[in-house]
This record gives C-alpha cells, structure tokens and sequence, in this order.
C-alpha cells in the first residue's frame, strides 16, 4: 500500500497535476491548440524520439520479440474491439469510433512522459516506449484511417500520410547514428536535447488544454464505457497473458505492461472531428479514459513493480 501511494503521488499525481494546469491556461487564455499540436508533432517530439534511440542499445533480437508481441496485442484489440461492437450493435460510424478508441493508444504526450519519469535510471525503457510511439502511428494512420475513410482515403495517401510524420525521420536516423556509432557534434546536440527535455511539459499541458475543450455529455452512455472498460482494463489484461506467455522480463516486461494500460489516443478524436465522424462520441471517450486512467496506470505501475520490479 505504501508503494502503491508513492506510485500515485510521484508518477501520476503530477502528472495529472500538468493535465490541469494545461486545462485552467486552455480556459483563462484559449490557446491555439493546433499550433501546439503542431509544435509537438513535427519539433519536441522527435527531438525526444531522435535522443532516446541515439542513447539507448537494444538488442537486435529483444527489439523483434516486442514488435512481434504489438502485432499480436494489436490484433487481439482489433478482434475484441469488433466483437464489442457487434454485442452492442454499434452503426458503423460509431463502431469506426469505438474500434479505434480501444486500439488506439495514447502513447506519445501521456505515455512517453510516464515512460520518462518511471526509467529516469533506465532509458531502455523509455526507448520501449519510442518503439511503442512509432508503431501506434502506423496502427492510427493504417488501420484507424481505414475505420474512418476506407472509401474515401487510398492506401498510398495513407502511407504518405504516414511517410510524412516527423518522428518516422528522426527514428530512422537515430537508429542510424546509434547503429554506426555516429558522433553528434555538441553543437547540434546541446539545442535537440533542450527540445527533448521541453516534450514532457509542454505535451502533458497541451494534453490539459485539449481535454478542457471536450463536453463530457453523456457519463453512463454504454459506448463510453464499454470503451474505457476495453481500453483500461481489458487492454492490460492481454498485455499481461501475452508478455507472461512470450517469457519478457525485467524493465522490458515492465515496459510493455504499462505502456498497455494508457487511455485512448486524443488521435482518435482528432481524426474523428477531421473527418466528421461521430466526432463528440470520439471525444468523450478520450476525455473519460484518461480521467478513469488516472486510477487503473497507478495500479498497474503498481502490478509491474511486484512482477518485475
């Protein structure tokens, strides 16, 4: 119990306490939340993705098993999220809506910032995340995409869509710096590493203004809540078999579970209000699951520290 509480205070207390810090300046001062969107997006976060794969060494063989474990914890929350659906006889825009909020995970403004605070003395585990980051990318610009303009979208807009996002680059050339054993000249670095360092406040702030902005109308819609049930605790539940299952331990094990249990992406609503798709359902959903995961990533912090801890 007395871990359980230092997890809550140290690591998700403040950064629920940035959530609203973010939420009160969205209110006093409205900022222009697609230019922040914009300056996480294509400077902070792959500035921050650029020197968690330049620093980080992760074995070639333990990198594979945890892409192979998300192509299978993908699609085992694609196949639940269709059968949900179906139970609930959801239409098709609002099924769009609810596949992608139990499949799409925030891992980018929530998850690398929890991923940061936890292995501040590991960074393999922060790398984890980044590998987790690029890979929810893809499930968001593929298959969230597809849920939401298959008719509309052809599958080569979708992968320039993808081509086109920052973070792809600086993953590849970090890798490609950290492969070789490339020197980074501290006149380049000094300014990267104050923008990675930058990423975990102004993200989480960010995340706060956002969220202020949504109208949470309907607390008991069954749609919401049979969502943050799949993404909170299901999700979680999976994770934990399938790590158990393919023999991960120690920070990678730790990792993996955690980063299983973040709420839904805010990309989920965001592409849901591009497109006009069910775009106050999608909302909703992001502002619940991050707020009831306040609750379930504490206690799943607390899970993996007992596991593998």
């Amino acid at each position: 119990m007395v871990y359980l509480s230092m997890v809550l205070f140290q690591v998700v207390a403040p950064i629920l306490i940035m959530l609203v810090i973010g939420a009160i300046l969205q209110l006093k001062f409205r900022f222009n939340l697609k230019a922040l969107s914009n300056l996480i997006t294509y400077c902070l976060m792959p500035a921050a993705v650029f020197i968690n794969i330049y620093e980080t060494q992760v074995n070639a063989k333990v990198l594979s098993s945890i892409i192979v474990y998300l192509l299978i914890f993908s699609i085992c929350l694609m196949m639940i999220s269709w059968l949900f659906s179906k139970l609930l006889k959801l239409n098709r825009s609002q099924a769009a809506i609810f596949n992608n909020s139990i499949v799409l995970i925030n891992s980018g403004n929530y998850g690398i910032p929890v991923s940061q605070m936890l292995f501040v003395a590991n960074p393999l585990g922060t790398s984890i995340q980044v590998i987790i980051v690029i890979f929810q990318n893809i499930i968001t610009y593929t298959y969230g995409l597809y849920n939401l303009i298959s008719s509309t979208k052809s599958g080569l807009d979708i992968l320039r869509s993808l081509l086109r996002l920052p973070i792809v680059h600086a993953l590849i050339i970090g890798a490609i710096m950290n492969f070789w054993n490339i020197g980074l000249p501290i006149t380049f670095r000094i300014p990267i590493e104050y923008l990675a360092n930058a990423f975990i406040s102004i993200a989480l702030i960010t995340l706060g203004a956002q969220l202020a902005q949504i109208e949470l109308k309907t607390i008991f819609n069954k749609v919401i809540f049979t969502s943050t049930v799949g993404r909170l605790i299901i999700g979680p539940t999976l994770a934990l078999g399938l790590i158990l299952l393919m023999g991960f331990d120690g920070v990678v094990a730790q990792s993996l579970f955690i980063a299983s249990a973040f709420p839904t992406s805010r990309n989920s609503s965001t592409l849901a209000l591009e497109y006009d798709v069910e775009a106050n359902l999608a909302a909703q959903i992001v502002l619940f699951s991050t707020i009831m995961s306040c609750i379930t990533v504490t206690i799943v912090i607390y899970i993996s520290t007992i596991l593998w801890g």
